[in-house]
């Protein structure tokens, strides 16, 4: 039967994408201070939906602004704030994540927070970022079923703590290469000869292709990718958000470098980066030295960025492998023909066939 095996994550079936250590979670929690907070919202027979929250640091992000970087593959989306990000190369406020016409309500909730906090009674212009994939095959998502208090719920209740993955928060209702997607994190620790330093991903995979895992073509063997038999059957269109957070030194100049390499991540999962696709990541430091507005830490090099690339390229790998693999299955009506919807999540079982096939 699809889908009885327990879910796990990708290191409980020995996959062990790259070269570098994970942190103690295996999440962008390890990065020390990152917090990560998740509202979802399974109502009735049509609600599928939700937030997820990441906050770089627990204090008042206005007033102790990280440096941060945007990378776009392909710009099919709502990415609220995107362009003042590029222009200063900074957050802040939290990042939000959630389904395409929940941005609107998500953006009012993160200005209403962050007026809200200490010291900021005179603030007069917040650029919140709001993130979003679409997740209206499974969510009635005209029904506008996330509210405010969703997203301040999310941003209240963010810990430290593991993550959950899989069919949570912001990726209750998404799809990944013609399976249930979600929620997805993962971390790398360099050694102290290369930094040091932690590195984590968060991803909310939405997106289709052929699906890759560690090279062997699963999608292929079992059946789902995208232009099968030279017939577009829709499973390239969608989206992915992919969120970095380091606590290398990092300036916006290199954090735009970084969030880059998480594209060559979504490439090692057999992304197809097609036309209707909103493909966006966003990476941030966490190191005290550089945040805004008076930095006062020395960038780290050019010439010794690579391992963090590396670094990023694996974790935001290993982060897509788990949203897929953490993934329940999500039963919904369509709103209009009432007929009923059902996104599959990855049969593991028979994942461990194909794997087994070629020698993982």
């Amino acid at each position: 039967m699809s889908g009885a095996a327990p879910r796990c994550r990708a290191r409980d079936l020995g996959l062990r994408p790259g070269q570098f250590a994970p942190g103690a979670l295996n999440a962008i929690t390890d990065v020390a201070g990152v917090l990560v907070g998740q509202v979802t919202r399974i109502e009735g027979e049509f609600t599928r939906t939700g937030v997820t929250a990441i906050r770089p640091h627990g204090g008042n992000l206005f007033r102790e602004r990280v440096p941060a970087g945007l990378a776009t593959i392909n710009g099919f989306g709502k990415l609220a704030g995107a362009t003042q990000l590029q222009e200063l190369g900074e957050l802040e406020s939290p990042i939000v994540l959630t389904n395409t016409l929940a941005v609107g309500r998500a953006l009012e909730a993160v200005v209403d927070w962050t007026l809200a906090l200490p010291g900021n009674e005179e603030v007069r212009s917040v650029n919140a970022v709001v993130g979003e994939t679409n997740d209206g095959r499974l969510n009635d998502i005209r029904a506008r079923g996330i509210r405010g208090e969703d997203v301040l719920r999310a941003l209240a209740e963010a810990s430290d703590g593991p993550v959950a993955e899989g069919s949570v928060g912001a990726g209750t209702g998404t799809m990944a290469f013609g399976w249930k997607g979600g929620i997805g994190t993962a971390s790398r620790r360099l050694p102290e000869a290369l930094g040091g330093f932690t590195l984590g991903a968060l991803v909310q995979s939405n997106y289709g292709g052929a699906l890759l895992v560690q090279g062997v073509p699963v999608g292929e063997a079992l059946g789902r990718f995208y232009l099968k038999e030279h017939a577009d059957r829709g499973d390239a269109d969608g989206s992915v958000m992919v969120v970095i957070a380091t606590d290398a030194p990092l300036s916006d100049r290199n954090l735009q470098r970084l969030a880059l390499r998480a594209m060559g991540g979504l490439a090692r999962t057999g992304a197809a980066f097609s036309d209707g696709s909103g493909d966006y990541a966003i990476a941030f430091s966490t190191h005290a030295g550089v945040r805004r507005p008076q930095p006062a830490y020395a960038d780290w090099p050019n010439d010794r960025m690579s391992p963090l690339f590396v670094a990023a390229i694996e974790a935001v790998e290993e982060a897509v492998l788990n949203s897929l693999l953490m993934a329940t299955a999500i039963e919904s009506r369509d709103p209009l023909t009432r007929r009923r919807r059902r996104g599959e999540a990855i049969d593991l079982d028979a994942l461990r066939d194909v794997l087994r096939r070629h020698g993982r």
